[in-house]
C-alpha cells in the first residue's frame, strides 16, 4: 500500500474530490428519494479546512452545488449534521429561536480510546490487530440489538479512518426520533459505566435492565435480560482468543490485580493464591470460574452470583458508546468517504456480512487510490491514445481499491430504495381501500 505523507494531502484531496469521491451515491443517500421537500437543502454540512479552519452551517441546493463547493474547498474533513427547519447557510437571517434541528439519523460513535483501561497492547490513538477485535465485537453486539430488539432495518457502519467506527441508522421513523427517545435507546445499549476512577463498571445484579423490569427479581436470577444474554453469546466466541491469548489479561500480578478489584473481597486471597499456582491466562481464567462457582455454592452470596464472570467479560469486551453523539439531534458526525488527515485512510462503509474480515490496516489511503488512478490512466493512455480523454470520469473510483467499499454503500442504498418503494405502495394500496 502506498505510504501516506500528510504534506501531500492538499494535492491528493484535489484529485480525490475531482475524480474519486462518490457524489452520486452520496447525494442519493442524503436526499432519501427526494420525497420530502427541501430535505437535502436543509441538511447541515461542516468542513474542516487546512490549518483547522472550521466552517459550519454549509448547505447546498443539489448534488452539483455540493460537488462544486467540495472541489473548491477541498476539505480535510467533512461532518454531517441535522436537517433543520430552514437552510443552514441562511441561519443568520432567521428569527432568533426559529432555526431548529428537526431530523437526523440515529448515530453511534465507538472510539478505541474509551477502552484504554482494558486493552494492554495499545493506548490513545494507536490500534493493532489484537485490539481491533473490540470493534468487531462492538459492531456485532450493537447491530444485533438495533436489528432484533428495535427492528431498525437500515444501518450503515463506517470505519472512522483511524481508531473507531460509526453507525448511521437511517430508517425514516428513526430520523424523526426526539432526543429523549434517542437517549433511551443509547441508555439501553450502555452497560459499562463510570470514569477512570471507577474500578468496577458493570453491575448486572444491582440494577435490573428496563427490558426485564416487568418480570421481577426471581426471574432475573434464572434469565438475565435479552441484551446481556445475546451479547454474551457474541462475546463468548471471541473472549478466549481476544482476552486470554491476545490481551493476556491475567499475565502477571499487575494485570490480574485489575480483575481481582472486580470481585468481592472474600474471594480475593484464594484467587491470588490460585493465580500464582498457574502459568498463563487461560489456566487462571479457569481457576477464576471454579472459584466463583465454589463461593456461590458455599456462601449463597449474591455478589458471588452466576453473573460475576459475565460482569468481568462485559467490562473487558462490551461496546462503549459516546452517549452525547447519539442523543443530540444537532450533533455532527464525520461523514462516510471523508479522509482522515493523519492516517490518510478513507472512512469506508463496512460490509456487515464480512465484519470479521474487516482489517483497518488494509483500508485504502488517499495516496494509494490516487496512485492506482494514475497507473490506470497512464495504462489507458498508452493503450488508446487520446481516446481516453473523452471517457466519462464518473467511474474513476472503479479503477481503484475504493470500488468494493462503494459497492457496499450501493447495496445499502438499494435496500433503502426498496424499503421506500414498499412504503409508498403500501400507502397507495391503503388509499385505494378507502
Amino acid at each position: 500500500m502506498e505510504a501516506f505523507d500528510p504534506a501531500e494531502l492538499p494535492e491528493l484531496l484535489k484529485l480525490y474530490y475531482r475524480r474519486l469521491f462518490p457524489y452520486g451515491q452520496y447525494y442519493r443517500w442524503l436526499n432519501y428519494g427526494g420525497v420530502v421537500k427541501n430535505y437535502f437543502q436543509h441538511r447541515e454540512f461542516s468542513f474542516t479546512l487546512k490549518d483547522d479552519i472550521y466552517i459550519r452551517f454549509q448547505s447546498f441546493n443539489n448534488q452539483s452545488e455540493l460537488e462544486k463547493e467540495m472541489q473548491k474547498m477541498n476539505p480535510y474533513k467533512i461532518d454531517i449534521g441535522a436537517v433543520y427547519s430552514h437552510r443552514p447557510n441562511q441561519h443568520n437571517t432567521v428569527k432568533l429561536g426559529a432555526f431548529q434541528a428537526q431530523e437526523k439519523e440515529l448515530v453511534f460513535d465507538i472510539d478505541m480510546t474509551d477502552y484504554d483501561d482494558v486493552r494492554r497492547c495499545c493506548s490513545s490513538a494507536d490500534i493493532c490487530s489484537k485490539c481491533w477485535t473490540l470493534m468487531t465485537m462492538a459492531i456485532r453486539i450493537i447491530d444485533r440489538a438495533l436489528k432484533e430488539d428495535f427492528g431498525f432495518k437500515h444501518r450503515l457502519w463506517v470505519y472512522s479512518g483511524r481508531r473507531g467506527v460509526h453507525c448511521w441508522v437511517c430508517d425514516e421513523s428513526v430520523r424523526k426520533l426526539s432526543s429523549a427517545v434517542r437517549s433511551g435507546i443509547v441508555e439501553y445499549l450502555s452497560l459499562v459505566k463510570g470514569g477512570q476512577d471507577v474500578k468496577k463498571k458493570v453491575h448486572l445484579s444491582e440494577k435490573i435492565h428496563p427490558f426485564v423490569r416487568s418480570v421481577g427479581e426471581d426471574s432475573m436470577k434464572f434469565k438475565l435480560c435479552l441484551i446481556y444474554l445475546k451479547s454474551m453469546n457474541i462475546i463468548k466466541k471471541y473472549f478466549e482468543q481476544y482476552a486470554l491469548v491476545d490481551q493476556d489479561i491475567l499475565e502477571n500480578k499487575e494485570s490480574w490485580d485489575k480483575i481481582l478489584a472486580l470481585v468481592p473481597e472474600i474471594m480475593r486471597d484464594e484467587l491470588q493464591q490460585g493465580f500464582q499456582r498457574h502459568s498463563n491466562s487461560l489456566q487462571r481464567w479457569e481457576n477464576l470460574k471454579n472459584t466463583i462457582n465454589k463461593f456461590q455454592k458455599n456462601n449463597k452470596n449474591d455478589r458471588c452470583g452466576p453473573w460475576l464472570e459475565w460482569e468481568i467479560m462485559l467490562q473487558y469486551c462490551f461496546p462503549r458508546l459516546d452517549i452525547n453523539v447519539s442523543k443530540g439531534i444537532n450533533h455532527l458526525l464525520k461523514s462516510p468517504f471523508s479522509v482522515h488527515p493523519k492516517t490518510g485512510r478513507i472512512s469506508v462503509p463496512i460490509d456487515l456480512q464480512k465484519v470479521d474480515q474487516f482489517d483497518p490496516f488494509t483500508v485504502p489511503t488517499i495516496s494509494s487510490i490516487c496512485h492506482e488512478l494514475d497507473v490506470s490512466s497512464t495504462k489507458e493512455e498508452k493503450e488508446k491514445g487520446a481516446e481516453s480523454d473523452i471517457k466519462p470520469r464518473t467511474r474513476d473510483y472503479k479503477k481503484t481499491s475504493l470500488a468494493p467499499f462503494i459497492k457496499v454503500f450501493e447495496q445499502f442504498l438499494e435496500n433503502l430504495d426498496k424499503s421506500r418503494k414498499g412504503e409508498l405502495l403500501k400507502k397507495s394500496d391503503l388509499q385505494k381501500d378507502f
